[in-house]
């Protein structure tokens, strides 16, 4: 594995999830800020296509496997991630696992595996980086979560327990890291087309949708890009010090509506 030299200037990153959507988005856009970026994911031939189109550009990138349901893996990834670019300075927690399911439809073992990787895989990621962040007095971790933490839906369970379980550890998190120079950002975003999802049965899928939308959960047909919420993790992590980002809740714009009257004639 390549090791970079120091970076006085720049701010080593870290972004889970990076095999796809948000976090792979996320990682091409930080490196584009010209920081180098770890990328972090059980896909990692994918986390390495992405971080070659990121080398090829000009930018600094490596991919190393990461399994956030195996603490030893995340204690390698870190380790890893830490000797090819030194200390790192931003960490993104994106990685999540999600599935489709009532309450009564989900067996403990499934509530369990969501939950070892959306909650207990990222404390492991926390409590293997922020330590050297607070020794420095310095740092960003931002922690994508999901509007399902503020507005829970149904046939969602495991996924809305793991995030709303998450936000509850930010929180707290927060008012720990208080005075330490560390920021903690909660990115809550709304829908957003990536692949997560993409593996569950149509027809599930459909009944999913029906519910959510006599919940009043779609009112409206768009999805955000994930390059877009990328941005929103690169505003939050470039603010200047002494300014924090503490939750930052993204939605998709809705289709604009036609005129009704348009150039003011009359009907």
């Amino acid at each position: 594995m390549a090791k970079f030299p120091p970076h006085p200037d720049l701010r080593p990153a870290v972004v889970t999830g990076a095999s796809s959507g948000i976090g792979r988005a996320t990682a091409i856009a930080i490196a584009a800020l010209g920081h180098p970026v770890v990328l972090g994911a059980r896909r990692v031939s994918e986390c390495e296509d992405a971080a070659s189109e990121i080398r090829a550009a000009g930018g600094e990138a490596v991919a190393i496997h990461l399994d956030l349901a195996d603490g030893a893996s995340v204690e390698r990834f870190a380790a890893a991630a830490v000797d090819t670019l030194g200390q790192i300075e931003i960490v993104v927690s994106n990685a999540a696992q999600n599935m489709a399911g009532s309450v009564l439809d989900t067996d403990a073992a499934s509530l369990e595996a969501v939950l070892a990787v959306n909650v207990v895989g990222t404390h492991h990621l926390v409590r293997a980086l922020l330590p050297a962040m607070v020794e420095r007095r310095r740092g960003d971790i931002v922690f994508v979560t999901s509007d399902v933490a503020e507005r829970p839906r149904p046939a969602m369970a495991a996924y809305v327990t793991s995030k709303w379980g998450l936000e509850g550890y930010v929180h707290s998190l927060q008012m720990e890291l208080e005075g330490s120079g560390v920021r903690a950002t909660i990115l809550r975003p709304g829908p957003t087309l990536t692949g997560m999802g993409m593996d569950w049965d149509p027809e599930v899928t459909g009944q999913v949708i029906e519910e959510w939308a006599a919940w009043g959960f779609a009112r409206h047909a768009n999805f955000m890009r994930p390059a877009g919420v990328a941005q929103a993790v690169c505003a939050a992590v470039t603010l200047p010090r002494g300014t924090h980002a503490t939750v930052i809740e993204l939605q998709p714009e809705a289709p604009i509506a036609p005129l009704e009257n348009p150039g003011g004639t009359e009907p």
